[in-house]
């Protein structure tokens, strides 16, 4: 068995992040999977959450994605998200107006955003 995947995280609209790791966590239509290298072949559909890379120099990445695919098979997994962005790329204190209004607006897509990126912020 490989001792790491190659890992590929793509926004709509841009590479996100690219790379071999050891994990990857991610929220599914499932539920939450842990994906390691030699995992069986999946398909799945992504939900709003953190996804959490374990890299294989021993580092962590952090995103916050927002729907999308996911696809693992011969130890390459792709990420296929609708938006997604690196924790390191998130401003708390924006996130946290952003969740404030959205819940004052009774906006729900907007506040789960500015959740799961809250979320993404603590995990890093």
């Amino acid at each position: 068995m490989a001792a790491e995947l190659h890992v590929e995280l793509v926004a709509a609209d841009r590479s996100v992040w690219s790379g071999e790791a050891t994990l990857v966590v991610a929220r599914t239509t499932s539920g939450d999977i842990g994906v390691m290298p030699g995992h069986q072949p999946l398909l799945g559909v992504l939900e709003s959450g953190p996804v959490t890379i374990r890299t294989s120099d021993g580092g962590t990445v952090v995103a916050a994605v927002h729907g999308g695919f996911l696809s693992f098979a011969d130890n390459k997994l792709s990420l296929l998200a609708e938006i997604a962005e690196l924790a390191d790329e998130i401003d708390t204190q924006r996130a946290e107006r952003a969740l404030e209004r959205a819940k004052s607006g009774d906006d729900d897509a907007a506040e789960r955003r500015a959740d799961v990126r809250l979320r993404a912020v603590a995990v890093r």
